[in-house]
């Protein structure tokens, strides 16, 4: 994704959501994690590719993180926009502890790991959003 890789990956995450959440949770769930493992070995396997950490070509992570914020959230146009938003937005930040993990968790974990706190941060305000604002 030469332009704007983060935003690019997180559309494909979309697209991955929108087959998901026709899963029951727990398929949900499972699908998710097992995605993240793969996924850091794919973002592992890629740095040394790409021979830099966190390369800019490695969006699987955004397509992953992007799962977390959308775990248990119906698949509607404004909850998916609401969704992506959040996600971009906490990803961008990095509160803490996402930075932390993006820095000292080695290869994969750290590249796959600041995404999924990004990704349950989005949920768990997302999912406050929907019980209490929308």
């Amino acid at each position: 994704m030469p332009h704007a890789p983060g935003t690019s990956g997180t559309l494909i995450g979309v697209l991955v959501y929108l087959v998901f959440a026709q899963f029951h949770w727990s398929l949900y769930l499972l699908s998710v994690i097992a995605l993240s493992f793969l996924a850091v070995y794919v973002a592992q396997e890629a740095e040394k590719l790409f021979d830099k950490k966190d390369a800019s070509q490695i969006v699987i992570d955004e397509i992953v993180g992007f799962q977390f914020t959308m775990f248990l959230v119906a698949p509607t146009v404004v909850h998916i926009a609401i969704g992506f938003i959040l996600f971009r937005l906490f990803d961008i930040i990095k509160p803490f502890p996402i930075r932390f993990c993006e820095r000292r968790l080695p290869g994969g974990y750290g590249v796959v790991g600041d995404d999924i706190i990004a990704g349950i941060y989005g949920n768990i305000v997302l999912l406050l959003l929907i019980t209490f604002v929308i």
